[in-house]
């Protein structure tokens, strides 16, 4: 038995593509196929279903799947906190955070909830929300920090998973002001989030059944909010921009509304952890939080 491969088995449950889920891993398709089956020879039972459409879980594979995220995670952790316990790493408190909060509610949030606890140096992961989603579940960091909103459902297990609210952002249909008001909104370009993004997964919600307020094929696509601004400043179309990214640019009237505030998108901040113990560093900021 081997670690990678419950890692290789859950990115085939969350893809359901051998070709996606082999991309996902950074594997050959032929490496990740045989890794699979060394799986399901191991466990002595198939895992998957395998048809031309794609691939799904079987009885027994939906039964082990959220074990075997948890049995993951845990042996993470453990190897992280012999490590800390031999003295080999120092008492570092890791997060992970998404890029858009990475840049902006980060660096303020983390000096303003200085708690005290056992802490040498903060380490910063910042990444796609499906990247951050990844390092949680694999244990390699005890939080992560990310938009959330009540009505997209988290991809992470509730059962292994628990989190704080820790702050509020909007999300603002922008675009330049350069662009003539003239316009219908219908018209414009629509700057779209990739699937990748925690914030795509919030704005394809809203625009569920709304095919007519903007073009429905996006004219351009990024996970990243940053990029997406850049394209909006230069007149490229609408995007939906997390208020505290694009504050100084609403301001100096760069980028001003394209939509009404009907169409606003009221965020919240969570701070993820797993149920499962941490570190004691983690668990001291946790409590103080």
């Amino acid at each position: 038995m081997e670690l990678v491969w419950l890692e290789d088995f859950i990115a085939l449950a969350e893809h359901g593509s051998f070709v996606r889920a082999a991309d996902a891993r950074h594997i050959t398709q032929p490496a990740f196929s045989r890794r699979i089956r060394s799986l399901e020879q191991w466990m002595g039972v198939g895992l998957f279903v395998r048809t031309p459409q794609g691939t799904t879980l079987t009885e027994a594979g939906r039964h082990i799947l959220t074990d075997a995220s948890e049995a993951m995670s845990r042996l993470y952790r453990l190897r992280t906190e012999a490590q800390e316990v031999a003295g080999h790493m120092a008492k570092t408190l890791p997060f992970a955070a998404t890029h858009s909060l990475s840049f902006t509610f980060f660096p303020r949030w983390i000096r303003q909830v200085d708690n005290g606890a056992p802490i040498e140096a903060i380490r910063l992961h910042s990444d796609s929300m499906a990247g951050c989603e990844k390092l949680l579940v694999h244990g390699d960091v005890p939080f992560l920090l990310c938009h959330r909103h009540p009505a997209v459902p988290s991809p992470l297990a509730p059962g292994l998973f628990s989190s704080k609210q820790v702050g509020e952002d909007t999300l603002l249909a922008l675009m330049s002001s350069h662009i003539s008001q003239e316009i219908p909104s219908h018209q414009l370009p629509y700057l779209a989030y990739t699937e990748a993004s925690g914030l795509g997964r919030i704005v394809a919600h809203r625009l569920y059944g709304k095919a007519a307020v903007l073009a429905v094929k996006p004219h351009f696509s990024s996970h990243l909010a940053a990029v997406l601004m850049s394209m909006a400043l230069e007149g490229k179309g609408v995007a939906w921009l997390p208020k505290s990214l694009a504050e100084q640019e609403i301001s100096d009237g760069r980028l001003v509304r394209a939509l009404d505030e009907s169409w606003d998108i009221t965020l919240q901040i969570h701070l993820t952890r797993p149920v499962a113990p941490l570190s004691a560093a983690a668990e001291v900021f946790w409590n103080k939080l």
